[in-house]
């Protein structure tokens, strides 16, 4: 009896960690084409996940995601941006001697 519940819990998260990595995928495709740098390996790869509260108090999934990006082709510097649900919270961005930090929370991010 319960392992339907279980189940179908088991695939929802499995659909929404989907669904997450393709619009933080979606983010830093944007944030890179601003900062007019390249994309390497054309992935996002999940580094933490945990439960967060929104700004509403609201219990969701925050996760993080490591990227990879090169300025001049012939290096790698990576970047992470971090998810609440489906709004971006961070986005931190190493270039070169520095760290870029950038809010991107004007708008959701669809799915």
């Amino acid at each position: 009896m319960w392992l339907l519940p279980a189940l179908l819990a088991l695939i929802w998260f499995w659909v929404d960690s989907m669904r997450a990595r393709e619009a933080a995928l979606r983010v830093v495709r944007r944030a890179c084409a601003r900062h007019e740098v390249q994309l390497l390996d054309e992935t996002v790869a999940l580094v933490r996940l945990r439960l967060g509260r929104d700004a509403s108090g609201r219990v969701g999934w925050r996760r993080r995601f490591r990227f990879e990006f090169s300025n001049e082709g012939d290096n790698r510097s990576s970047g992470e941006v971090e998810l609440l649900g489906r709004q971006v919270t961070a986005l931190h961005m190493e270039m070169g001697p520095f760290v870029l930090h950038e809010m991107d929370t004007e708008e959701p991010v669809r799915h």
